[in-house]
């Protein structure tokens, strides 16, 4: 005798199934679901490393490696690129820590500086700056201008900024500059007779443009107000006068 169904326990089966597949498709992985499953997802762009964490590139005519000690030693015309910072010198040791943060030590040949260049990314500004040594500090993202150091801040090519002194310490996350003219390496003082005194020169960032009254600015700082006759301003001629 065949099994008859009515027509509830057929809506209850159907009901049943429907469950099923919708619980399936919620807990399907991503990488396993169809692309029309995956159609309503926005696509989630590439992050931007950060400054410690991309690449450095270095160029120089000889290096020695100690793969014991994770130290590297370049030297002869040594060129270190990093993102947008370029680091100049005769020698360059870098050394990596367990947690693969780097730092490196530059110096310069006899008679030459140490160089740092940075291009600031959508601000139109270069930072260049030179001493006797460069120390950088990867986990930090710190720079340290060691002896006679010096730095210059571009702006569209021209010079805004200028800092002198004998340590200039470039924090470069969060774009701080501390110079310090007493000292160079710790608290050993300078040689004696040299100059310890900080000096800057810093430039506003928008400079004012004087009024266009048509009238040369008077050398001597003068302002002279430029007025114009207004008929409605006109004395009231007397009562009877023609």
């Amino acid at each position: 005798m065949p099994l008859r169904h009515s027509p509830f326990t057929l809506f209850a089966l159907l009901l049943a199934l429907a469950w099923i597949g919708l619980l399936m498709a919620i807990s399907l992985p991503a990488d396993a679901q169809t692309p029309a499953t995956r159609a309503g997802a926005a696509p989630t762009a590439p992050a931007t490393p950060a400054p410690a964490a991309q690449a450095m590139h270095i160029e120089a005519d000889a290096l020695r490696y100690d793969d014991q000690r994770q130290i590297s030693v370049f030297s002869g015309n040594v060129v270190l690129t990093r993102g947008g910072i370029t680091i100049e010198g005769e020698r360059i040791e870098v050394r990596q820590d367990p947690q693969g943060y780097q730092y490196g030590h530059i110096t310069a040949a006899l008679g030459e500086r140490a160089r740092l260049t940075q291009l600031r990314e959508g601000m139109n500004e270069t930072v260049v700056a030179e001493s006797n040594t460069i120390e950088y500090d990867g986990r930090a993202d710190v720079f340290k201008l060691l002896g006679d150091a010096r730095l210059r801040r571009l702006r569209g090519g021209a010079e805004a900024d200028y800092m002198s002194g004998q340590v200039i310490v470039y924090d470069n996350l969060r774009d701080i500059f501390t110079i310090d003219g007493a000292k160079t390496n710790g608290a050993v003082p300078t040689r004696p007779n040299t100059d310890t005194r900080v000096r800057a020169t810093l430039s506003p960032r928008t400079a004012v443009q004087p009024a266009q009254t048509g009238a040369a600015p008077d050398p001597n700082g003068n302002t002279e107000l430029n007025l114009r006759n207004d008929p409605r301003l006109a004395p009231t001629p007397a009562r009877g006068a023609r």
